[in-house]
């Protein structure tokens, strides 16, 4: 126990499923044919919480291990099943780990070498390669994966912490059936609906800019069989993340599950029954 739970008198973050608030990422039908053309669509998906107490990011262990102890979590708490089927956390989580997402970005200019250092063309298509490892191959995805590219370090090493950065690679990679863009468009405007979404932003009185106020936490937890969330698997397009409005008093969770999405927008986001 942490000396600063014993200074507040042992309390607990406690959650309630926020069951009215909508993603609009979710619901846009534009997106759902290339969360769909990606391999993510039935795989990827947001939930609301809100909870009770005052929250600091220096609390982000206890905050995290309330949130997969409470009840109300556990029973509501999206895992996925077959493509577009839901079922819940269910579970006695008895470890959890939190790693604490840069969130810092109002703008998309991190993605402006893009532009300009031969990763795109001028019409905005992704330059096609060839690579030993991956054949037919784009120096978008060569940039965000392979560390010997030479166009790896046009974003560095601090902005690919970021959170908005992030978002980004989950949606150039997608899922095991992926149909990659030809452009680079469609990925922006992807990742720059979901960052709306699930980021809070709040106007400096003083400076007048606009900063961030969510703090983003990557999240798994543990049973005692193993991993069990996001999966029992462990793999780099499979994530859970945490983001925190310590105003509102919310945590949104955005969770994808690796695999097979569903092949039709018509049954998107279906719960298991």
């Amino acid at each position: 126990m942490t000396a600063v739970r014993k200074l507040q008198g042992d309390s607990k973050f406690t959650f309630n499923l926020l069951s009215n608030k909508t993603f609009s990422f979710l619901k846009d039908w534009n997106t759902s044919q290339l969360l769909m053309k990606w391999s993510m669509l039935g795989r990827i998906t947001a939930q609301a919480f809100n909870f009770d107490q005052f929250f600091q990011p220096y609390q982000k262990d206890d905050f995290v291990r309330d949130f997969f102890s409470d009840p109300c979590v556990v029973s509501n708490l999206k895992v996925a099943d077959t493509p577009g089927k839901w079922s819940t956390l269910d579970t006695k989580v008895t470890k959890v780990k939190a790693e604490l997402i840069p969130c810092t970005r109002v703008s998309m200019a991190l993605f402006d070498p893009l532009y300009s250092d031969g990763i795109l063309r001028a019409t905005g298509h992704i330059r096609k390669c060839f690579d030993e490892l991956y054949g037919d191959f784009d120096e978008l995805r060569k940039m965000l994966i392979l560390e010997d590219s030479e166009n790896y370090e046009i974003i560095s090493q601090v902005d690919r912490e970021e959170f908005l950065f992030r978002l980004f690679k989950h949606f150039c990679l997608g899922g095991s059936l992926c149909q990659y863009e030809d452009v680079i468009g469609p990925y922006i405007e992807t990742t720059k609906s979901v960052y709306k979404d699930m980021v809070s932003v709040q106007k400096d009185p003083e400076t007048k800019g606009i900063n961030v106020i969510s703090t983003v936490f990557k999240v798994s937890a543990y049973n005692d069989s193993g991993m069990c969330y996001p999966a029992t698997k462990d793999h780099e397009q499979t994530f859970a993340y945490l983001v925190v409005d310590p105003l509102k008093r919310h945590v949104y969770v955005l969770y994808n599950c690796f695999g097979v999405g569903l092949m039709s927008a018509t049954d998107t986001d279906k719960p298991h029954t």
